[in-house]
């Protein structure tokens, strides 16, 4: 079971943002957090990155290179949440569910407003 939360901005769809590790984030970093909107925190770990290279060499440069693979992956979730937050979404709920599609309707289960105003959205 896979925990995520939700994030509501008043003009937005809700977004659901997964809890844990993020293999994507560890392999393909910046491109990973770029795909996700996450501007600012891209160009840091690209900057991370690329000083690492310049700076590091031989076996160091290889293990800062891991260590900073690791640390993407661990920080990669919280990153775009934090990047949501700076767009004005909030936290408002917690859904645990195996995927994202069962963690979304669950979310429509307990919060029959939001089904409401994506209804209108789609509407408009």
């Amino acid at each position: 079971m896979r925990v995520w939360t939700v994030h509501l901005r008043d003009d937005a769809a809700p977004v659901l943002v997964r809890e844990g590790f993020s293999l994507g984030a560890a392999l393909f970093g910046p491109l990973w957090l770029a795909l996700h909107r996450a501007w600012l925190p891209a160009v840091l770990v690209l900057a991370a990155g690329m000083a690492v290279n310049a700076l590091a060499s031989g076996d160091a440069r290889l293990v800062l290179d891991a260590g900073l693979m690791v640390l993407q992956g661990l920080s990669g979730h919280d990153l775009r949440r934090w990047s949501l937050a700076r767009r004005g979404f909030t936290l408002v709920e917690v859904v645990a569910a195996r995927n994202a599609e069962t963690a979304f309707a669950r979310l429509l289960d307990r919060r029959r407003d939001l089904g409401d105003r994506l209804l209108r959205t789609e509407v408009a």
